[in-house]
């Protein structure tokens, strides 16, 4: 094989033992899932924001963001459920090499997985004790989600690997609700096919064992728009594409309908401040058609303290995205106590 065998990491268990959740805030965290689970099936008449900075990068911003969410959180709980997005894996990014958290704690540090899989874990558990948010992470690698399996109320499939089998087999087996976004390419059926995969039971390998997984029925959708062969960002937020899917759904037998607007990426271009229009024009699509009030779950925002982004290897501001452009704060709680009002 062409590769070197560095070091043998812990196994999840391992970690857990370490660095537990206490049984008081496993009741906090269950009980915020349930409440999401509650929206995805109808049942509770609110919405879901997953909101927070495109990247985790550092652990002091990132609890004071949470902080303040907190805040918010308790003047809208009866209009919104809030899930910060504590995103530990990015390989995709304007710093050049750089992974997230989980490969380096410290931007611009060389990569050290023992590390990072401390610093991610410490970082959720911090989020729970401290505000008592449980968060969302992208399931970028399915093998790695069990150092983290206790502590998320949220995952998230992003829209390369929404195609990728062991992504769909892995969802599956989660007692978390799980997006799928759709591709980069923007074929729908290709989403809607995840969503079946996951929402059924499977016998399938999975770190060695084989398993059985009964199927998570609050799989859903995530729109966020999508390039096409010549490299053009299209939305697909607009009324139509809502109905479309909508009817997609209709035809599909899926359980608990449902979608989540990514309101950056390809929806916006990347360009953070259209978030808020997209919020009000999928919100306003809500008021003339029932059936879309009724798909449309809450909104995946990118937010941080301050606006816009920088490049890793430019002076540090506090609070500032190194990945791609986000919401600055003031902005984000005007928009969230508009949603509120709004709904």
């Amino acid at each position: 094989m062409n590769m070197e065998f560095y070091r043998k990491l812990p196994i999840p268990m391992e970690v857990k033992k370490q660095f537990p959740v206490p049984e008081k805030l496993a009741k906090v965290r269950q009980k915020q899932i349930d409440e999401m689970k509650a929206v995805l099936e109808g049942k509770l008449d609110k919405l879901i924001l997953v909101i927070g900075p495109c990247s985790a990068d550092a652990e002091a911003p990132v609890l004071d963001y949470i902080s303040r969410l907190r805040t918010v959180q308790d003047k809208v709980s009866d209009k919104l459920v809030i899930v910060p997005r504590i995103y530990t894996n990015k390989p995709r990014t304007t710093c050049e090499g750089y992974k997230g958290m989980l490969h380096q704690p410290d931007p611009n540090s060389d990569p050290d997985l023992l590390k990072g899989i401390v610093a991610i874990r410490s970082l959720h558990i911090k989020a729970l004790s401290e505000t008592g948010f449980c968060c969302a992470d992208e399931m970028l690698y399915p093998e790695n989600h069990r150092y983290l399996s206790d502590i998320l109320a949220y995952a998230a499939v992003g829209a390369r690997s929404t195609e990728n089998q062991q992504h769909r087999l892995t969802a599956s087996g989660l007692d978390v609700p799980v997006g799928m976004k759709n591709p980069t390419g923007g074929d729908i059926s290709v989403m809607m096919n995840s969503i079946k995969a996951s929402q059924s039971s499977h016998m399938f390998l999975y770190r060695g064992w084989e398993v059985k997984s009964y199927g998570n029925p609050h799989t859903h959708a995530i729109l966020r728009g999508y390039v096409d062969k010549h490299g053009k960002a299209h939305p697909n937020y607009h009324y139509e594409d809502l109905y479309d899917l909508y009817e997609a759904y209709q035809k599909s037998g899926l359980q608990n309908p449902g979608v989540i607007i990514d309101t950056n990426h390809s929806n916006s271009g990347k360009k953070y401040m259209e978030q808020i229009r997209i919020v009000r024009e999928v919100l306003q699509s809500c008021t003339y058609s029932g059936d879309i009030k009724k798909l449309v779950k809450g909104f995946m925002i990118e937010s941080y303290i301050e606006d816009g982004a920088r490049k890793c290897t430019d002076s540090e501001v506090y609070g500032q995205s190194i990945t791609d452009p986000c919401l600055g704060w003031e902005k984000t709680e005007k928009l969230i106590y508009e949603i509120a009002d709004k709904i």
